[in-house]
C-alpha cells in the first residue's frame, strides 16, 4: 500500500506551518505502507493540481492531506469537505475568494473515505488527544479536500481520500495571548502516526467513515 501524506506551507505570517514539518517527522513506512510525502502551498488555484501531479506519478491507494487549525487543542480528522469557499485571509497568492464554489459542477459535499473513527480511537489508545471534526472551514484546506474527493470521485475511484488538521506547535504560540492551544510537533506527528495505522487495517464506507 502507498498513502500520499500532505501537509502545506506557512501562510498567514506564521513562519512555520506544523501540518508539514510533521509530515516530514513520519517514518518512510507505517503499519507495512509506503509514505509519500508532499508540501502543498497555501494557494486556492495551486494546490490542488500539485496533488495530482503526484497522484499521478506514484499512483497511490490512499491520500491522506494534512492542514493547520490554530484554534483547535487537538488532531481532528474530518468527516466532510463542503463544496463552498469563504476566505477570511488571503492565501499565499494574495487571492481572498468569499461566497463561490469549489466546484461549480460538484456535488454539495463529500464525506472522507477514511476509517475517521477507527484513526480517531487508535490515536487515543496511544494517549493523545484527538476527535472528529464535521467542519474542514472555508479556506484552502477545506478547498484541498473537497477537491482531492471530487478527483477521486471522477477519475479514482479505488483511491481513498481524507483531511487531518492539527493545531499550531508550540513554538508559534510565543507572544500569542495566553491560553492559545498548541501540541508539540513530535506529538502531532506521532498523532498522525497512529491515524495512518488505522488507515492500512481500518474498513472504509461508501457514505463516511466509521
Amino acid at each position: 500500500m502507498k498513502i500520499l501524506v500532505t501537509g502545506f506551507d506557512p501562510f498567514g505570517g506564521e513562519k512555520v506551518n506544523p501540518s508539514y514539518e510533521a509530515v516530514k517527522l513520519l517514518p518512510p513506512t507505517i503499519a507495512g505502507a509506503e509514505i509519500i510525502k508532499l508540501e502543498v502551498p497555501t494557494i486556492f488555484s495551486k494546490c490542488g493540481s500539485v496533488v495530482e501531479q503526484t497522484i499521478q506519478q506514484y499512483q497511490p491507494d490512499v491520500v491522506l492531506n494534512v492542514g493547520q487549525a490554530g484554534r483547535r487543542s487537538q488532531v481532528t480528522v474530518e468527516k466532510v469537505a463542503i463544496n463552498f469557499v469563504d476566505a477570511k485571509i488571503p492565501d499565499n497568492d494574495g487571492k481572498k475568494p468569499s461566497g463561490v464554489s469549489v466546484q461549480d459542477k460538484g456535488e454539495t459535499a463529500y464525506f472522507a473515505t477514511i476509517p475517521i473513527n477507527a484513526m480517531v480511537e487508535n490515536v487515543i489508545k496511544h494517549g493523545l488527544p484527538c476527535a472528529v471534526s464535521y467542519t474542514a472551514g472555508s479556506f484552502v484546506c477545506n478547498y484541498l479536500m473537497y477537491t482531492v474527493l471530487y478527483m477521486i470521485a471522477k477519475s479514482y475511484p479505488n483511491m481513498r481520500a481524507g483531511f487531518i488538521h492539527v493545531p499550531l506547535e508550540a513554538g508559534q504560540v510565543i507572544g500569542k495571548p495566553d491560553g492559545t492551544a498548541f501540541m508539540s510537533r513530535g506529538d502531532i506527528a506521532k498523532s498522525l502516526e497512529y491515524a495512518i495505522e488505522a488507515i492500512v487495517t481500518g474498513k472504509t464506507v461508501k457514505n463516511g467513515s466509521k
